[in-house]
């Protein structure tokens, strides 16, 4: 069957029609005319202009990456248009900025799969939309502390079997979570040090439980180290992470009192606390008490309350929120329905939302502006470069 291309989705897929069915298909682009093959990658019958040969060996098989076939040029262009599109479909057109590249130095995380192929434990990614692994021996868009992660995922699984591990390059070291089926991991406990001295680990955990240490990792924000809790989250790249917490410090501008809510282990109440009083809220109680000894151990923070609460289920309410010349709140994929519907009754003055998913986003942005608020500004960061995901921030004033 052959296909035109039409345009790229969402997830990164070439999008085509054929006799009324839709197809997205991998690794292709617009005006592209590709066969395909039940059980083969598409053959590029008429290659577009845009296409560029990807920089990784492991492109056309592995699944983590979307688009290193695309000029960067077009690229950009499409991950901006995906904030863009998701906020025209609800009827708001605020002025969106250009889209900042917060690449950096690379990849500061990254989970793999392990598996046993012929004969051997393998670490690597999942080809694209199957449960076929891809086996890698190194990934170019890591940050080169974690040149070895394919090696010491692959050695969890020589101990633990088939099991996911996620590696953290931490400031002093590398923290390596692993979650394996218990019957086949805790036997193999006791010589979870073996790993962790093979290749000089900070930390291995296994099932969310430590299973050997030789210091506690940290990651320092602002002024503070941050001791991460395992499995912790973490923006995904150091620059990333700064280059958010500078559009958020600019939109709270000179507010005297903050709120940070899904404030995780505090990437932003830690420089916030740099300039203003802070009211920190979270649901997950260990990164709460990372970012409690942070603070304690940070020099010339001003006071910062901090409070485990589910904003999903207990947002903050007009009552709480009039405590606060600004709120920032950055939740999970999922968004802050509730959380947006209490601001929009609030009369704070100022909102800073920082999204990782533009669809939320927008929903979050339209509840926010069907409650008085106007978008000042609105910027796309790429952090996660060479796939769908997108990074938002937006700055919100009372009208």
């Amino acid at each position: 069957m052959e296909l035109t291309i039409r345009s790229i989705g969402h997830r990164g897929d070439g999008l085509a029609e054929h006799e009324g069915k839709g197809y997205a298909v991998p690794k292709t682009l617009p005006g592209e005319v590709v066969r395909l093959v039940d059980g083969k990658a598409p053959e590029i019958l008429t290659p577009s202009p845009d296409r560029v040969v990807p920089f990784c060996p492991y492109y056309a098989a592995c699944g983590g990456c979307a688009l290193q076939h695309w000029t960067p040029e077009r690229y950009r262009y499409w991950k901006r248009k995906l904030l863009v599109k998701a906020l025209d479909a609800r009827g708001i057109e605020p002025t969106v900025a250009d889209l900042r590249d917060a690449h950096g130095a690379g990849r500061r995380r990254v989970s793999l799969h392990v598996r046993k192929m012929n004969g051997q434990w393998q670490a690597g990614f999942m080809a694209a939309r199957t449960h076929d692994l891809c086996p890698i021996s190194q990934c170019p868009i890591l940050v080169p502390a974690l040149k070895e992660a394919p090696a010491i995922a692959a050695a969890c699984g020589a101990l633990f079997g088939d099991c996911d591990v996620a590696v953290t390059a931490a400031d002093n070291g590398l923290d390596v979570a692993v979650k394996a089926e218990r019957l086949k991991a805790d036997p193999h406990l006791h010589r979870a040090p073996e790993v962790l001295h093979r290749f000089s680990l900070a930390r291995l955990s296994v099932n969310g439980e430590l299973a050997a240490e030789t210091h506690k990792p940290f990651v320092t924000m602002g002024t503070a180290e941050v001791p991460l809790p395992m499995r912790s989250f973490l923006q995904a790249t150091a620059m990333g992470e700064q280059e958010l917490a500078r559009l958020v410090l600019e939109g709270v501008g000179r507010a005297k009192t903050v709120a940070d809510l899904f404030c995780g282990v505090g990437p932003f109440a830690l420089r916030l606390a740099e300039k203003a009083r802070v009211t920190a809220v979270d649901s997950d109680k260990h990164a709460m008490a990372s970012l409690a000894a942070a603070i304690k151990g940070a020099q010339g923070l001003k006071p910062v309350t901090l409070e485990v609460r589910d904003l999903f289920t207990t947002p903050l309410v007009p009552a709480e929120l009039k405590l606060f010349d600004a709120v920032v709140f950055d939740p999970p994929r999922a968004g802050a329905e509730a959380q947006a519907r209490a601001l929009a009754r609030s009369t704070v003055k100022t909102v800073v939302a920082v999204s990782c998913d533009p669809t939320s986003f927008a929903r979050d942005a339209t509840i926010l502006a069907e409650g008085g608020y106007r978008f000042k500004t609105v910027t796309p960061v790429d952090q996660f470069l060479w796939s769908p995901h997108l990074e938002t921030v937006a700055v919100f004033q009372r009208a």
